[in-house]
């Protein structure tokens, strides 16, 4: 079992996702606020049907069709979620990711629906914004997903199986944090062998089924703490998402500044800890663990290798994986810098970088 497997036995079955695919041939991906909206959560009924109440009006489906030689050649059925009343909408990348078409519908027994395109996201992060043109939409607040304990009650939202009649709810607690899992995800364009690795991530026993993916994880204050991305197919209660604070300034940046480059380095990096120090031998007590390199990347090429820690960037420290996303959002595609990293032997190593342009999520035409 390679190393950055070990924090989850369970991983080889995982599926990236949890789009469905609909036709003759599956999708390639079968496999993240203003004030709108933003009411106190009703203070009659069940706690989780206030909840419901609040989100569901920001619930969206993300239908999206891929053609190729004018022929449909499949159909894949996921979920987003509205961040900004004129219509930008939150997801998965693999949701996405090699359509030919979106097409996102709001959850109303009445639906509405719209054509939508991606104005940014992060595929290494199965990240995907989206922008309809619509305006006074129902949002949903993002709240932290630091502020996440143990035990704590989630509720999921999301068009599981894609089963006629909209949304499903599904409710239960936080069964682990800060996990690190593998899925398969064989349409992945920046993935190694055709599979993800999420670091970080958050484990709930709320179901997260086919069609879930890309959906909303709340807490009890109607705020969204995780994005829906990955389940078990052969294990009940496991699923996993997305701590929406690893993606906040990735949305953020796609509302401000549509499309526009980021700086990427091509590496899935977990915070050193103690406990990770010692469970895999480190020679340093802070910094980003390289779980892995993207196929192709930056990193990679540069000589960057799994299980390096990366200690500093362009003369900054590293001392986690948030500094390490701090700092290369200060950078620019195409610079050029000096890469420290101290290897699983001690030997600290300097490597020049060239970094490249994060993915995007890819449309075909």
């Amino acid at each position: 079992m390679r190393r950055l497997l070990v924090p989850v036995a369970l991983l080889a079955t995982l599926t990236s996702a949890c789009s469905l695919s609909i036709g003759s041939k599956p999708t390639q991906s079968a496999g993240s606020a203003d004030a709108v909206n933003a009411t106190t959560l009703p203070t009659s009924g069940e706690p989780v049907e206030a909840v419901v109440q609040r989100v569901l009006p920001a619930v969206v489906n993300v239908t999206t069709d891929i053609f190729q030689a004018g022929t449909q050649q499949g159909q894949g059925v996921g979920t987003g979620f509205v961040v900004r009343s004129d219509g930008v909408i939150v997801t998965n990348c693999h949701v996405v990711e090699n359509a030919s078409k979106i097409t996102v519908s709001s959850s109303a027994q009445d639906p509405k629906q719209w054509n939508a395109r991606v104005i940014g996201g992060d595929c290494l992060h199965d990240l995907a914004v989206l922008k309809v043109n619509a305006t006074g939409l129902g949002t949903v607040p993002l709240g932290s997903s630091a502020s996440l304990q143990l035990g704590q009650r989630v509720v999921a939202l999301g068009y599981a199986l894609a089963l006629q009649g909209g949304p499903t709810v599904t409710s239960g607690i936080v069964s682990a944090l800060d996990r690190t899992i593998t899925a398969s995800d064989p349409g992945c364009q920046v993935c190694k062998n055709g599979a993800r690795t999420y670091a970080g991530v958050i484990q709930t026993d709320a179901a997260i089924n086919h069609g879930n993916s890309g959906g909303p994880l709340v807490n009890m204050q109607g705020q969204v703490v995780g994005i829906n991305t990955a389940g078990d197919d052969n294990a009940q209660n496991i699923g996993f998402a997305i701590p929406i604070d690893s993606v906040k300034q990735t949305i953020a940046d796609a509302e401000a500044n549509p499309l526009a480059p980021a700086a990427y380095l091509g590496v899935v990096p977990q915070t050193v800890t103690a406990g990770l120090a010692l469970q895999f031998g480190l020679p340093v007590n802070s910094g980003a663990y390289v779980l892995a390199t993207t196929s192709d990347g930056p990193a990679a090429a540069a000589g960057v290798r799994q299980g390096d820690v990366i200690v500093s960037i362009d003369s900054q420290t590293i001392a986690s994986g948030d500094d390490l996303g701090r700092v290369l959002n200060g950078l620019k595609p195409g610079q050029a810098v000096s890469v420290v990293v101290v290897g699983s032997n001690g030997q600290r190593r300097t490597i020049q970088v060239t970094l490249g342009t994060r993915p995007l999520p890819t449309q075909l035409p």
